[in-house]
């Protein structure tokens, strides 16, 4: 006990000296990722928050403007009002449509057949190839006048129209492609799935329950974590939703407007009209909407997601 009460003092500056070394050993190799948040995220959102105050044009110093460019998208702008409804429009639809044939592929894939394994990767191919742009080229050609789906339903004498050039129709075949890239989500709901219980299923037979009722009371509640975390990030991939809009519609967010999605007026905006404090006010919007969605699911969920230590 003396000798190493003797010794502490002497171990002391050297345990602080040897602590100093890790915290700096580990500092440095955390510089790379502090270098590219601040120059690539912290930096360009800051330099757009000052932008969508300003008229910059990408070929003039930008003068300010102050809200200028806010009140011009709510006052002046029709287009950015058509924006706005065919994005919720798109979130509103493909959001939840999405996140049920996601939950109902996921229930069919979590029974024990062969081949399972064989069937979740066919299953979530689509996701993986979704937001391609050689998917949604693919997408124009299917729905196109001359396109698979007409030339089928021209076999039972059915002369339907050209669903990409149609105003009526061409935001609801993006909905389609949308609902079609249900991997993501899938993979997800079978893992959580596979977590509830055997005991609760059991008991609800036990019960008298049949597959309906077990699926309502007792498969549903117990995966409402997971179905929250897919509505979030479903919503937030939504708003952001882009590449198919541009290839479907050639960049013009046509026809009439009816495929104008948010991010693509905003590209035109910033990359085509060169009003790049105006896109960036855009940007900023765009991510208020979503904090506000997001807010909102959260402040929800306490009334409908059930964790396993709530009373």
């Amino acid at each position: 006990m003396t000798a190493q009460a003797a010794n502490s003092p002497m171990e002391a500056p050297k345990t602080a000296r040897r602590r100093k070394r890790q915290n700096f050993e580990a500092y440095l190799f955390l510089l790379p990722w502090f270098g590219g948040m601040i120059l690539l995220t912290a930096g360009p959102l800051l330099a757009s928050l000052y932008l969508s105050f300003t008229d910059f044009d990408m070929l003039r110093i930008p003068n300010w403007v102050g809200l200028s460019n806010f009140v011009d998208m709510f006052t002046f702008d029709p287009r950015y009002k058509k924006a706005l409804q065919v994005t919720f429009i798109y979130v509103l639809l493909g959001v939840p449509l999405n996140l049920v044939f996601a939950l109902a592929i996921a229930v069919l894939l979590n029974q024990k057949v062969r081949g399972l394994g064989l069937f979740r990767g066919i299953y979530y191919l689509p996701s993986l190839l979704g937001g391609s742009v050689a998917v949604a080229v693919m997408w124009r050609q299917i729905f196109g006048g001359e396109g698979v789906v007409n030339q089928g339903l021209l076999l039972f004498g059915i002369d339907a129209p050209n669903w990409i050039s149609t105003p009526q129709y061409a935001l609801y075949t993006l909905v389609l492609l949308h609902i079609w890239q249900f991997g993501s989500a899938m993979i997800i709901f079978l893992a959580g799935l596979q977590q509830v219980p055997n005991e609760l299923y059991e008991a609800a037979e036990i019960d008298g329950a049949g597959r309906w009722q077990k699926f309502r009371n007792v498969t549903l509640p117990m995966i409402t974590p997971v179905i929250f975390f897919n509505l979030v990030l479903g919503i937030i991939n939504s708003f952001q939703a882009f590449t198919s809009a541009y290839i479907v519609s050639g960049g013009s967010g046509g026809p009439a407007d009816s495929t104008l999605f948010y991010t693509l007026y905003l590209y035109q905006e910033g990359f085509t009209s060169f009003r790049m404090g105006y896109a960036s006010a855009m940007g900023w919007v765009l991510l208020l909407i979503i904090g506000a969605f997001t807010a909102l699911n959260f402040w929800a969920s306490r009334r409908w997601v059930y964790y396993g230590d709530d009373r």
